[in-house]
């Protein structure tokens, strides 16, 4: 007996016989065993097999499919990127077939505090009541040169496109009391010596002009500033507010100090009329020991148009108010890419309290009718219509329009700079300081009375945040929480008005 290979294939030839044939591997005793059983059941088992087979055989081909598909899919996997677009069709024929009817409708509704809304909440509430910038500049100047051991020129003020004021250094402070008060720390001079501007062709706009990043270091000045300084032996820094950090050495904040609360003092003429209405306006509060409160209002059509709010609305105030920007700062808010949102910034305290609002918090914090307030304020946009209602309000308020004669401002009224110093100087004699929208005016202000009291000077500071939401809600009442011992009259009562007031004292 020939010995052959055991082949898993099975038998190649046509026969069972030849001598080229490979012998198949033998039957199991189980499988001959049915192979020699006969009759019904055989052939039951034998129709069964195949059915099976012809099942194997028809899931085989689908999976043949499959594979063949898959395999065209990952050789063009640019395939896959339309299986989104496939979706998008899929998902806008389905919509399509739905009726409109059957789907809710969702009613937007805008977030507490976005709207303005306070001209509602007053008529609601009317009823209820009738029954019951360049100081920083100086400061800074005067710091970083006396830190430098440096000399400092009498400093010029920029005439901005807005303001519109060409007043110059004497005209709105006494240069002679400048220069005397710092002759110990800093030296001052008032125009530069001819022997360095020979260097220039005695023509400033050649003098180096350093530009100086907001906020720097003391030591940005001493190692990039400092240098240049020496090489050049004079140099400009220009503009100069807002570019000292508050965290310098104590001898520089030293320097800011003097220069802010000793050496700057207003010029004689301002000085004169300041006392001539900080006088009237004692005398107005008579009733009140001669205390009053100032109130420094920006509400101004610059500001208004700065801060990007949206008040009564409408075209017309859109075309206004956008005319406006593009005055004063030419294509700032038009530029692409840059969002406006009128409801965020108003969420987020960003606003300039109007007249009416500052009225309706004043109120509400106890004030009466009765208080004796002076306004600091530039020329209120609107004013007929926006300062009706605090006139309502606070029947005694007074401006310095309204305190001095028409003769007696004639040299100041059109220089904005110097009817700010007035202002300024009725403020500081104030019982109460209310500060609405922030900025170097009211800053400036703070410190300088607390320096002058002792730290005893009482400021309002208002939450903006929180009293945008609480002017935006129409269930608020009218009624007094917040009546602070202020040495003023004020009335009796409890409520919901005034509680989301910040009171610095």
């Amino acid at each position: 007996m020939q010995n052959h290979a055991y082949n898993r294939l099975g038998s190649l030839g046509g026969g069972g016989g030849g001598s080229g044939a490979v012998p198949s591997p033998p039957s199991s005793p189980r499988r001959g065993a049915g192979r020699r059983s006969s009759g019904k059941g055989g052939s039951a088992r034998a129709g069964a097999g195949a059915g099976a087979a012809g099942a194997v055989r028809g899931g085989g081909a689908v999976r043949r499919a499959a594979r063949v598909v898959l395999a065209a899919l990952l050789r063009r996997q640019a395939v896959f990127l339309f299986a989104p677009l496939l979706y998008v069709a899929a998902m806008l024929l389905y919509m399509g077939s739905i009726s409109l009817d059957s789907v809710p409708r969702i009613i937007s509704r805008p977030a507490p505090g976005s709207l303005y809304r306070s001209p509602q909440l007053y008529a609601r509430l009317r009823a209820d009541m009738d029954a019951d910038n360049a100081t920083d500049a100086i400061c800074n100047a005067v710091a970083v040169a006396g830190f430098l051991n440096a000399t400092l020129v009498i400093p010029n003020f920029h005439y901005h496109s807005i303001w519109r004021d060409p007043s110059k250094f004497s005209d709105i402070y006494d240069e002679e009391h400048f220069v005397q008060r710092l002759k110990n720390d800093v030296r001052v001079v008032d125009k530069v010596p001819e022997f360095i501007m020979e260097r220039f062709g005695h023509n400033l706009s050649n003098v180096f002009n350093f530009k100086i990043k907001a906020w720097s270091s003391i030591r940005y000045y001493k190692e990039a500033v400092l240098p240049k300084l020496i090489e050049e032996r004079l140099i400009r820094i220009s503009p100069f507010a807002n570019r000292l950090s508050f965290d310098a050495p104590s001898a520089v904040q030293r320097l800011r100090c003097l220069a802010n609360f000793e050496a700057l003092k207003f010029s004689k003429p301002i000085t004169t009329l300041s006392d001539i209405l900080v006088s009237r306006m004692r005398e107005k509060s008579a009733e009140n020991n001669g205390k009053y409160v100032a109130v420094h209002l920006r509400f101004e059509e610059d500001m208004v148009a700065f801060s990007c709010c949206v008040f009564d609305g409408g075209e017309k105030e859109k075309k206004e108010l956008d005319a406006a920007r593009e005055r004063g700062w030419r294509g700032k808010f038009t530029r692409p890419g840059r969002v406006i949102r009128p409801g965020a910034i108003r969420m987020n305290g960003k606003c300039p309290l109007t007249p009416l609002e500052v009225g309706l918090m004043l109120r509400g914090m106890g004030f009466s009718n009765n208080t004796a307030i002076y306004l600091a304020s530039g020329r209120i946009y609107k004013s007929e219509k926006n300062m009706a209602p605090l006139l309502e309000m606070f029947p005694l308020l007074q401006t310095k329009e309204t305190l001095a004669s028409d003769e007696e401002l004639a040299p100041f009224k059109n220089f904005s700079s110097r009817m700010a110093a007035i202002d300024y100087t009725v403020c500081v004699h104030s019982e109460v300081f209310v500060t609405t929208q922030g900025g170097n005016f009211p800053h400036f202000l703070l410190g300088h009375r607390r320096y002058i009291y002792g730290g005893h000077s009482k400021t309002i500071k208002p939450d903006k945040r929180r009293l945008a939401i609480l002017f935006d809600s129409p269930r608020i009442g009218y009624a007094i929480t917040v009546a602070h011992e202020l040495s003023i009259k004020l009335p009796s009562g409890s409520g919901n008005l005034g509680r989301s007031c910040i009171i610095r004292c």
